[in-house]
């Protein structure tokens, strides 16, 4: 029997690591976002209980979008008619460590997550030295003086072994800002997606250099299937050198691109959905739902640095024999 309680309609902010799940919108025979977060909803009495992904869905129901599988977010938006007592807190209760509600609003009745969001920005973390630098650099290096010359020929060895692997994934930050500028503003993006419909949109692209990382921002009031994967891959073509800047008008041209001038789409998983805008809203943090987050997803840094560490080693363990 469902909860009978007084009901709000609530609007909560999930985040989730999206490498484990085959994307966000539920789907027989496969595990995703939205039935676990509704299969929580279930085990906490708000729904009745369904079958895998065949659990109803709460009164006003909707998200603000759906993620493909292997994208993770911060900023995922869920709204429905929740009983006072679903805080994010609780709502964790009967959630797995990859998928944490942390903060939440009161929303005026007849709220749609998915209408009334005036602006989604999605980044994406891409691995790309600046071409011509030293993605391992220690910038103490240098203050170091004559103290530690012993070892100067020992980490060049290493800058070099560096250098040949990361050389295909350098690129210019200046071509790839270049590449962006020419993506704002409005266009017909026909050439950069599946979808035939919606494709022209107004959005704003900019690239912020952190470390070895280029990470891209891209804000719209909506996207089309996968234009920022698609976008991304473009800006890091041009970045690389493998393609001209004409690269980006050609397919923001009105004649669709052949088949051998098409960009496919980046990988989904360094991909985040970092924020929702909705006029007049304002979410409140939950402190303690919030801690939760920070630390499953700190767990979850830490393990993949983890396995970036061993996959390094075997990497140099195996240059060290050439």
């Amino acid at each position: 029997m469902t909860d009978a309680s007084e009901r709000t309609t609530r609007a909560f902010r999930v985040a989730y690591d999206g490498r484990e799940y085959a994307g966000f919108q539920r789907q027989p025979h496969a595990t995703t976002v939205e039935g676990t977060l509704l299969r929580a909803l279930a085990e906490h009495g708000i729904l009745d209980r369904g079958d895998g992904p065949t659990h109803a869905t709460p009164p006003g129901y909707a998200a603000a979008g759906r993620t493909d599988a292997g994208v993770s977010a911060v900023a995922q938006t869920v709204a429905f008619a929740a009983p006072d007592w679903l805080t994010p807190r609780a709502f964790n209760g009967h959630l797995p460590g990859s998928v944490r509600v942390w903060a939440a609003a009161d929303v005026f009745e007849g709220f749609h997550a998915t209408h009334d969001a005036t602006q989604r920005t999605y980044r994406y973390h891409l691995y790309a030295p600046a071409r011509g630098a030293d993605p391992d650099r220690d910038d103490d290096a240098d203050r170091d003086g004559d103290a530690d010359r012993d070892g100067d020929a020992d980490r060049d060895d290493d800058a070099d072994r560096d250098d040949d692997a990361d050389r295909d994934h350098a690129v210019d930050d200046d071509r790839v800002r270049d590449a962006l500028d020419r993506f704002s503003g409005k266009h017909d993006f026909h050439n950069l997606t599946s979808d035939e419909t919606g494709t022209v949109r107004d959005l704003s692209a900019s690239a912020t250099r952190a470390g070895d990382l280029l990470v891209f921002e891209v804000s719209a009031g909506g996207f089309p299937r996968a234009l920022v994967r698609r976008l991304v891959a473009a800006a890091r073509a041009v970045g690389r050198g493998m393609a001209d800047r004409s690269l980006i008008d050609r397919l923001l041209d009105s004649e669709p691109v052949p088949g051998e001038v098409g960009v496919g789409p980046a990988p989904p998983e360094p991909l985040v959905l970092w924020d929702v805008s909705y006029e007049g809203v304002a979410f409140e943090v939950d402190s303690e739902a919030a801690e939760s987050a920070r630390v499953a997803f700190g767990e979850r840094y830490r393990d993949a640095r983890h396995a970036a560490a061993a996959t390094g080693a075997i990497r140099d363990r195996i240059a060290e024999s050439d």
